[in-house]
């Protein structure tokens, strides 16, 4: 098995709940592993977790790695990083993914570091291509393309790692599709040995505070945006009230966050959250490349702004040409009159 060109995923787990970020790496990573040959391994560590390691397999994974132990209850940087690389060193992943997560960011380059193995951060997409080097000419196939916004993200990079295994990435929340479960796959569950040094478990956790976000961007089925181009906070108020209406969230491009017009939990785009809902409203946002990567598969788009070149109105699926200070209170009382 060791010799199989094989597509790992980390699962991320709280109380025996995996990130939504490690099931569409899942499902991504069967697409990987096509073109490889191989297969897709799932690596799980916690404590009595068994039952969520079978059910990892209905999305995607061939053979689940479970390491269940009591020093990997919660999340802890050296047990864990202790585990994954001991796993890694065993079984040789040919390409190995994270969710950008905090725990991914501060897992992965602990474990590429114990590899010797490079690490590509924040990915937006992946995809399996060649490469041939400049230096020799060499023609390095069958290689993971990296690709993630680079320079505050007015580039896409692609980056590759030819020479080394396994190729690392962490990859974003929500920019994968993840897939419904087939109850119908089988596959192996495989509890693994675990041991730590005393260095290890060095950190103890005396106490543990959880906070849910307010704000769910990724499940909302309505996301209205406002942007820059609203003008101030104030503004942001018709946002919210018809987001509100409409029973959804409310979204932002990246310069409207960063005017500090509304909080970054709310920002959309490629250096925010992907959102695909069943209805995008875009009021006041010029729609750079970067924000119409992270809403541009959204069922329906219906986009204001005084433009009528504005690059969001080449997704839109309905163009309204105008002042958003004008145009969102008469879509609110049309909405008000409409609930009488």
């Amino acid at each position: 098995m060791s010799e199989q060109r094989n597509v790992w995923v980390f699962v991320e787990q709280t109380d025996g709940q995996p990130a939504d970020v490690s099931l569409e790496l899942l499902a991504k990573a069967q697409e990987l592993a096509r073109p490889l040959g191989g297969q897709v391994w799932a690596l799980l560590c916690g404590r009595d977790v068994g039952a969520l390691a079978q059910a990892l397999i209905p999305y995607g994974a061939d053979r689940v790695l479970l390491a269940d132990d009591a020093d990997l209850d919660v999340y802890r940087t050296q047990p864990y990083a202790r585990v994954v690389a001991d796993q890694a060193r065993a079984h040789k992943p040919y390409i190995f993914l994270f969710g950008a997560t905090p725990v991914g960011r501060d897992l992965a380059p602990r474990v590429a570091s114990a590899l010797r193995a490079g690490l590509t951060a924040d990915c937006t997409d992946l995809q399996i291509g060649d490469y041939t080097a400049r230096s020799d000419k060499q023609l390095y196939q069958d290689l993971l393309y990296q690709i993630r916004p680079a320079f505050g993200g007015n580039v896409m990079a692609t980056i590759v790692n030819p020479r080394g295994h396994p190729q690392m990435a962490t990859v974003r929340e929500g920019v994968m599709r993840r897939r419904e479960p087939d109850l119908a796959r089988q596959g192996v569950v495989e509890a693994v040995p675990v041991a730590f040094d005393a260095c290890d478990l060095a950190l103890q956790v005396l106490s543990r505070e959880t906070r849910r976000s307010t704000v769910d961007l990724k499940a909302a089925p309505v996301v209205v945006s406002g942007g820059a181009g609203l003008g101030g906070k104030e503004e942001f108020e018709l946002i919210r009230e018809l987001a509100h209406l409409l029973g959804g969230e409310v979204g932002a491009s990246r310069a409207a966050v960063d005017a500090g017009y509304i909080g970054r939990e709310h920002q959309v785009g490629q250096t925010g959250l992907t959102v695909r809902p069943r209805l995008y409203i875009a009021a006041g946002i010029s729609g750079a490349v970067q924000h119409r990567a992270g809403m541009d598969q959204s069922n329906k788009i219906i986009a204001i702004n005084t433009d009528p070149n504005a690059p969001i109105f080449q997704v839109a699926h309905y163009k309204i040409v105008g002042d958003a200070a004008e145009v969102l209170p008469l879509l609110i009382q049309a909405l008000r009159d409409k609930a009488k």
